[in-house]
């Protein structure tokens, strides 16, 4: 695991919210508990490190998740004589290179973030992420808070990120350390899924979330337009995981409405004992960092509505994409109350004709037989999630009918055309 601290910093000084929990880098592990919601400004060095042990007597190191991420308010309202952040001698005493030591003594990373009104970095971006890097951090997220006035910035939404863009690449240059990874965060506006991937490598694709069922669909039926945009070398950002009760700030979602969060933040690439079945669920999480395919689910029919209809409160239900050891499907059943959910097999383009697939349920653990053309998935709970691994297991049956599982120009060997 390479070690490594993330820092974040607004324009002008403001806090950035922590994205999901789900590793927005694949080669970085699999995501970070949030603090931001859970503390504000109320942190001091002695709450990072308790949220560092906590992470690793829990269990999470081991299973991936490898940030600690400290969500504004480090440093001093004012920088220092020389034009340097200085960290906040009241809540970081010991400084941040000590704190960041402790926390690799633990074998993880760290990370900060900043819109509370503290020093930014425009027109300060070559000193500053030489700063964070001496601080001994990898990750710089990126808020559009604080921003000057135009007769000042005289820039564009993209002349602004590629500013801190470009220093961080001179930096690499001139060090001969690897580039600090760059997280865009300016929530969606001027569809940074099509421009940012040539500045860092993730972008939040939408406002901030709040801990409550619509919030979720609203951001699921919003990256469901765009979630091609993700692969390996760039993130949708979704923003943070916000289902774990063993932090606090986190809402009251039930763990059904919890299970389709962490999913389909996982699945999407874009972090109790339930809540830790949840947060820990390898095989969701080996989704998410196959080493292989690094695309993202996608929509293939949006079930209540017809097809490409922009719904808040009902967003897309039937998902699939690829991965090393199959094809992944997710069924979310954005219905206040149980339902039947149905697909043919084919309906995903990752699918082939003519073949039979076995099937593995990624919540139950289950390996549950072999499945020909249709699935349903029974009495999925309200805003419940079904998460499936389909693997070819050879020929249909001979003799399946009707002969095709699309009838659109079904036509046999003498030319005859079969009907739908």
């Amino acid at each position: 695991m390479t070690i490594g601290f993330i820092v974040l910093s607004a324009l002008l000084g403001t806090w950035v919210h922590r994205r999901n929990a789900v590793s927005e880098f694949n080669q970085n592990g699999v995501g970070r508990l949030p603090s931001w919601n859970a503390y504000n400004c109320n942190i001091n060095e002695s709450v990072v490190l308790e949220t560092a042990q906590l992470m690793k007597s829990l269990g999470f190191l081991d299973v991936g998740y490898d940030h600690v991420n400290l969500d504004d308010c480090y440093s001093e309202k004012k920088r220092n004589p020389s034009g340097d952040i200085i960290a906040n001698k009241e809540r970081f005493p010991s400084g941040m290179n000590a704190l960041t030591d402790k926390i690799h003594d633990l074998g993880l990373d760290s990370g900060w973030f900043t819109c509370a009104l503290y020093p930014g970095s425009f027109m300060n971006e070559d000193r500053d992420i030489k700063l964070f890097q001496d601080w001994g951090f990898d990750l710089l997220k990126y808020d559009n808070c604080g921003v000057p006035y135009d007769e000042v910035i005289k820039e564009g939404m993209i002349g602004k990120y590629t500013r801190m863009s470009n220093a961080i690449k001179k930096l690499s240059q001139t060090s001969g350390k690897p580039p600090v990874l760059f997280s865009l965060c300016q929530w969606g506006r001027l569809q940074p899924w099509i421009w940012a991937r040539t500045l860092g490598q993730s972008w939040r694709t939408t406002g901030d979330i709040n801990p409550n069922w619509p919030s979720l669909a609203s951001i699921i039926n919003e990256n469901s337009f765009f979630a091609f945009a993700s692969d390996f070398y760039g993130h949708n950002d979704l923003d943070i995981v916000r289902n774990a009760s063993i932090t606090q700030g986190n809402g009251n979602l039930t763990f059904e409405e919890a299970k389709s969060h962490f999913t389909a933040w996982a699945f999407m690439n874009t972090t109790t004992e339930e809540t830790l079945t949840i947060l820990k669920n390898t095989e969701i999480i080996a989704i998410n960092q196959d080493p292989v395919v690094g695309t993202a689910v996608t929509p293939f029919r949006w079930g209540i509505n017809p097809d490409w209809t922009y719904n808040h409160t009902h967003p897309a239900q039937y998902w699939s994409g690829q991965s090393q050891n199959g094809t992944v499907f997710m069924l979310i059943n954005t219905l206040d109350h149980p339902a039947d959910m149905f697909f043919r097999l084919v309906e995903s383009p990752w699918i082939r004709a003519g073949r039979q697939y076995a099937i593995r349920d990624l919540w139950s653990h289950t390996d549950n037989g072999t499945v020909v053309r249709n699935f349903t998935a029974k009495s999925v709970p309200a805003h419940g999630v079904v998460a499936l691994l389909l693997k070819d297991d050879g020929d249909e049956p001979a003799g399946t009918m009707p002969p095709c599982s699309t009838l659109e120009w079904c036509t046999g060997e003498d030319g005859t055309m079969i009907e739908g």
